[in-house]
C-alpha cells in the first residue's frame, strides 16, 4: 500500500480517518492498514482539521492511555 499524504485522501477519506482517531475503540495500526497514514500522519491531519482545543484535549487522551497504547492508541 502506497502512503497517503493529507493531500492525496478525499474529504470523505479526512472524515473517516478523524472519526477513527477520536474513537477510543481504533488503533492507529488500524488507520495505517486502512488509509496507509502513520501516527505522526494522523497527528498532523488532527492538528490540522481539529479546532486547537480539541486536538490538545485529544491528544492528552492519547497520551493518558500510556502502555495500553498499543492495544488503542
Amino acid at each position: 500500500m502506497t502512503l497517503k499524504t493529507n493531500n492525496q485522501l478525499t474529504e470523505s477519506q479526512v472524515s473517516e480517518v478523524i472519526q477513527m482517531a477520536l474513537s477510543d475503540q481504533i488503533s492507529f495500526k488500524n488507520i495505517k492498514l486502512q488509509y496507509g497514514l502513520a501516527e505522526k500522519d494522523v497527528k498532523v491531519l488532527m492538528r490540522t482539521n481539529l479546532k486547537a482545543g480539541s486536538y490538545r484535549a485529544w491528544r492528552k487522551r492519547i497520551r493518558d492511555f500510556g502502555s495500553r497504547r498499543e492495544h488503542y492508541k
